[in-house]
């Protein structure tokens, strides 16, 4: 299981009676964080930090542990600030500064020096703080008894974001094929997302792909057409196109289990050795946390699979979805965010279907996709894009709605929203920030949840609403 190292901090000024005062307290709070944070996250206990080199030792440690994802930093007592410089330095994994105590209110009948030189939080975080802010170390600070739901709440979203970054960090992400032509805002420095975010982005020619797809067994597809008619309803006479996009999942999922990659790209401008456009088989694979992002767009993928780890363990939908179109209707605009055929079922509202419909783009024969209704609810839409200079992540609130009549001529899925706090600010807000017609919708994750993410890898943040 994955871990936070909780490092308090002291110094040998107040004598060992002090000090094993100040273990008890640390350890006592550790056994409570790791009891209401048990099924996200290990809290690990580190002996007390009194001097530079103990200071280092403990953050070098944490930046070389692989299971070791952040560190949680507490300043129990007065802490001198230039013995963390060397240990910052070289710290490599997000950290969260706990601004705390360990008792929640003051003993006033009996409160002397002895109390006041054990219980200094209020003295130390401050004199931590600032070193921190110094040296330009990005992290989270949280103040409040760590008992409170609120604090625990807090350290449980960090805890998420950093295991998402820890995924994040050497993803590999493959482009079958490359950008779509002359497209720019699905373009981007893949040597930069490497830098900043550790995705691994390679071009791969979709024949790559095409030549796992020729290997495919008969038994495999039908052991995938199983798996389709448990999990969908088969709408359709069409069986061999169902059994083609059932042969590309097979293949797929294959390759990309061998490759080692988590989150990919399409287009339907490379599609050579395909007989159709991937639909159904993308659908189905981004159900189960794969990124994708179509057009080439790489960002997409990678945020998308980023941000599904991110909502492991939660309640709710994360996936890629698509501006489309508008109904204009004055006051109670909507847009359909759908996509051509590659909308994830995790955002169903009923169980989806299966059917096969020609797709006026690609050149390509009739693809399988699903086809159903979407879920309704609070979400977030969130876009990256490539400013030349830096990356920009646009945040925007939106409610998804049930559609407000049925679309029968329409053979895709259909999720619709509202964008907040309404058309013209969101929509106009968005054009302005550069955001793009891709993003990465969910009902899982908040605006708290990107903004701590962009915090912690310095990116650029817009909230819309």
């Amino acid at each position: 299981m994955k871990k936070l190292y909780f490092i308090t901090g002291s110094q040998d000024l107040y004598g060992n009676e002090t000090l094993k005062q100040v273990a008890i307290d640390s350890k006592e709070m550790v056994a409570f964080l790791n009891e209401k944070l048990g099924d996200t996250i290990a809290i690990e206990w580190k002996p007390t930090v009194l001097t530079n080199d103990g200071a280092k030792d403990v953050l070098v440690a944490a930046s070389a542990d692989k299971d070791c994802v952040g560190v949680i930093t507490w300043m129990h007592t007065f802490s001198p600030a230039k013995m963390w410089i060397r240990g910052l330095k070289a710290l490599t994994k997000p950290m969260l500064h706990l601004h705390t105590q360990f008792n929640r209110k003051l003993p006033y009948d009996s409160i002397d020096m002895d109390f006041m030189n054990l219980n200094q939080s209020a003295h130390g975080d401050r004199e931590f703080g600032f070193i921190c802010t110094r040296l330009g170390i990005k992290r989270e600070v949280v103040s409040g008894y760590y008992q409170d739901e609120r604090i625990i709440e807090r350290i449980r979203r960090f805890a998420h974001v950093c295991k998402a970054l820890d995924f994040s960090d050497g993803m590999r992400v493959a482009m079958f094929g490359s950008n779509m032509r002359d497209v720019a805002v699905t373009d981007g420095d893949r040597v930069e997302s490497e830098i900043r975010y550790g995705w691994n982005v390679n071009y791969y020619g979709v024949g790559d792909l095409v030549d796992v797809v020729k290997k495919v067994k008969a038994s495999e597809v039908d052991d995938m057409m199983e798996y389709y008619a448990s999990k969908y309803d088969i709408n359709t006479d069409d069986i061999v196109a169902v059994r083609e996009q059932a042969k590309y999942q097979v293949a797929l999922e294959k390759f990309l289990k061998r490759k080692g990659i988590s989150a990919f790209t399409d287009t339907f401008q490379d599609l050579h050795g395909l007989k159709q456009l991937l639909g159904l088989s993308v659908q189905d694979v981004m159900s189960k946390g794969i990124g994708f992002g179509p057009e080439g767009d790489y960002k997409t993928s990678a945020l998308m699979a980023v941000m599904c780890k991110m909502a492991e363990g939660k309640k709710g939908a994360t996936a890629f979805l698509e501006d489309y179109t508008y109904d204009l209707t004055e006051g109670s605009e909507l847009e359909l965010a759908s996509h051509m055929l590659e909308v994830s079922p995790v955002f169903a509202a009923t169980k989806p279907k299966i059917e096969v419909h020609p797709l006026g783009i690609g050149d390509r024969e009739p693809p399988a996709r699903l086809v159903f209704d979407g879920i309704d609810g609070k979400a977030i839409a969130v876009s990256m894009v490539d400013m030349g200079t830096h990356f920009r992540l646009i945040c925007a609130n939106v409610q998804l709605v049930k559609q407000p009549q049925a679309m029968p001529n329409l053979p895709v899925a259909r999720v619709m929203w509202k964008i907040l706090p309404d058309f013209v600010t969101g929509t106009e807000a968005w054009i302005y920030a550069g955001g793009a017609h891709h993003a990465v919708v969910s009902t899982a994750l908040t605006v708290e949840d990107i903004r701590l993410f962009a915090k912690l890898t310095d990116t650029e943040l817009i909230e819309i609403g």
